[in-house]
């Protein structure tokens, strides 16, 4: 399923709304995690469409059936612009920038490709809990990685896995990384 968006910042919103009703009748309940980091991650490559690039943009959104049980969700953004997702450091006080650092902490794999005249951004989400303990996330795929920045001695942020916050409590809580400074923008 895919969406057309326009270069126009309320898109975002729009896009929002949009996964939300698929997300519904896909079996993934609304405040399950996976839907509230989907929403996230959503939101997040919509805006670096709509703000870096200026050009239309098309949201695809592939959602397992409720059957699947574990299965993969993938979202993608594509767009005509032919400038490529560049990482960039911000200071603590920066109001942005830091859209692809989420989509990075957030995501079990991302990456980005070119795609006729543009590229496509694109991440994927595991339908099953990571645990505490486990291993991480599957970072960056493709294009894109913590390590181009220089990691923590690059920008004094935090490379992939260098600390994690526990985000809920007890078995099956989630590990997230923590981002000090470090962010990529689609430029």
């Amino acid at each position: 399923m895919q969406l057309e968006i326009r270069p126009d910042p309320a898109e975002v919103g729009r896009a929002r709304r949009w996964a939300r009703s698929r997300i519904a009748g896909s079996g993934i309940e609304a405040d399950e995690p996976l839907a509230e980091t989907l929403i996230l991650l959503i939101s997040e490559l919509v805006t670096n469409a709509v703000v870096h690039t200026g050009c239309p943009a098309v949201l695809r959104l592939s959602l397992p059936g409720v059957e699947a049980g574990e299965a993969t969700v993938r979202l993608e953004v594509a767009d005509s612009s032919t400038r490529a997702p560049v990482p960039r450091c911000v200071g603590d006080e920066a109001t942005g920038g830091r859209g692809l650092a989420l989509v990075d902490g957030l995501a079990d794999r991302w990456g980005w490709s070119v795609e006729g005249p543009g590229k496509r951004i694109w991440c994927e989400l595991d339908r099953c809990a990571r645990p505490v303990d486990g291993a991480g996330h599957g970072g960056a795929a493709e294009h894109g990685s913590a390590a181009e920045c220089g990691g923590a001695a690059g920008c004094g942020g935090a490379a992939e896995g260098d600390a994690a916050a526990e985000v809920g409590a007890g078995a099956g809580a989630f590990r997230s990384p923590v981002y000090e400074g470090f962010a990529y923008e689609a430029v």
